[in-house]
């Protein structure tokens, strides 16, 4: 549907008036499940005493994997079967999942629900959008996507604090039980929607999307356990090999399915290639940056959880106000100078940990400050390379192009958490952790080199 054919916005009360805060709603909890699950894992070592703590990352990558991989045919399948009734369907299952989650006996049924939540995250993200878009006015379709992604950036700064209290008071599950109320009072409101019909024919690439899950997934399998297997051992081969295999013939699928797992179509343009470059490195820092800082808080330093999720929430919060400042000047000046800038001033704040961290706790003259610089760049950038990946297609792709640009990010986090994995002992010395950081650094150096590619300005809506 074009701008001009959009339905106006409805007044307070009526079931389209709904819409904004429910698809916040929805980019709420599918956030807040991607950063909160980082306070579970000292609570997990503790529950399941024979996990490794690569097994336990795999909590926040096996959630990263499917929402990736299955963002784009989501999109799709909102076409074929109803924005509507997606979005209600991807609600349902991620509260389930997140009720399965919260009951898990065992840390191996745990990681198969947590991908479970991870495939409807994956759903009610490109539905919550497409109802946004379609059930608000022109005029008023930017305060809303303001909102939407204003809600995601809420999620992150929330996230830590709300989790070192649910984690000290109640235990890890608590973390996921939250989401049970929340999903049930979305799900019942939501039926209220308004219905909208079925306009796609063509089905989504299933074949191209298992093989692009499954790869990414060898592909982390085989990183995170390279220190326990070894590199040079035939199981690590194998995945790595395997991996590699699948993502190339996903890929080779998506450039002559006419509904593709991924819309590679889009990366020649050269602006949206580096935006997604920029993005996949982007994914790789931030998740390292956010699951290494509980670790140091609770390995190195010793804190309680508690007081870990209180202590990485001013980073939270510094990366809300950087993407808040990025966005009141990124339509005049370009998304390059917030990438290249917010990156290099990650790169900053790493260097300054890489050469200040210390065993003994110092959270106002070190902690505080490296964190809020490092959040004020994570801002910049993620606002950033939205912008670009938008800002370098037509508007009629602006939906392909930003669900494409948030599977880069997702990709580079499954990455990013494999590499911590492989780097960082069950039992970490000062050394170890910072050598993790000395990787974030260069991920996010990466991002900014690869900003410098960016040229694209704001276009005008297309009709």
């Amino acid at each position: 549907m074009t701008a001009e054919t959009a339905p106006p916005l409805a007044p307070p009360g009526t079931a389209r008036s709904r819409v904004p805060l429910l698809t916040a709603g929805a980019t709420f909890l599918s956030m807040l499940d991607s950063t909160i699950a980082n306070l579970a894992i000292p609570d997990l070592r503790a529950d399941f005493p024979g996990s490794s703590l690569a097994g336990l990352t795999w909590v926040i990558t096996i959630y990263a994997v499917p929402f990736a991989a299955l963002l784009a045919p989501a999109g799709r399948l909102a076409d074929l079967i109803g924005r509507r009734t997606l979005f209600q369907a991807g609600v349902a299952l991620f509260t389930l999942a997140s009720l399965a989650c919260a009951l898990a006996p065992t840390l191996p049924v745990l990681l198969v629900t947590r991908g479970v939540q991870g495939a409807a995250a994956a759903a009610m993200i490109p539905a919550s959008l497409a109802l946004l878009l379609h059930d608000t006015s022109p005029e008023r379709r930017a305060r809303a996507v303001g909102l939407w992604t204003a809600a995601s950036a809420s999620a992150a700064a929330v996230g830590p604090s709300l989790g070192g209290v649910l984690v000290d008071a109640f235990g890890w599950r608590a973390l996921f039980i939250i989401n049970v109320p929340v999903g049930i009072a979305m799900v019942a409101a939501g039926v209220r929607l308004p219905r909208s019909a079925a306009a796609g024919s063509n089905r989504p690439d299933l074949l191209g999307t298992v093989l692009l899950g499954g790869g990414v997934g060898a592909l982390a399998l085989g990183v995170t356990q390279s220190d326990e297997w070894g590199w040079g051992d035939a199981r690590t081969i194998a995945m790595l090999a395997g991996g590699a295999l699948m993502v190339a013939l996903a890929l080779w699928r998506s450039a002559r399915h006419p509904v593709p797992a991924l819309e590679i179509s889009l990366w020649r343009s050269r602006p949206f290639a580096a935006a997604n470059a920029s993005s996949f490195l982007y994914g790789m820092a931030l998740y390292t940056w956010m699951l290494l800082g509980v670790l140091v808080l609770t390995g190195l330093w010793h804190y309680s959880v508690l007081r870990a999720g209180f202590a990485t929430t001013p980073g939270a919060v510094g990366a809300t106000a950087g993407a808040v400042l990025t966005g009141k000047f990124i339509g005049r000046l370009g998304p390059r100078l917030a990438v290249t800038g917010g990156a290099f001033t990650m790169v900053a704040g790493g260097i300054w940990i890489i050469l200040a961290l210390d065993a003994e706790p110092a959270f106002l003259t070190f902690w505080l400050p490296g964190s809020i610089l490092v959040g004020l760049g994570m801002g910049a950038v993620g606002t950033g390379t939205a912008s670009a990946a938008a800002l370098s297609v037509s508007p009629l792709r602006y939906a392909g192009a930003t669900g494409l640009n948030t599977t880069g990010r997702q990709l580079g986090g499954a990455f990013g958490i494999a590499i911590l994995a492989a780097l960082l002992p069950t039992v970490a010395a000062l050394d170890d952790y910072v050598t993790v950081y000395v990787f974030a650094t260069l991920a996010a150096l990466g991002a900014g080199l690869a900003g410098l590619l960016l040229n694209v300005r704001a276009k005008k809506e297309a009709s």
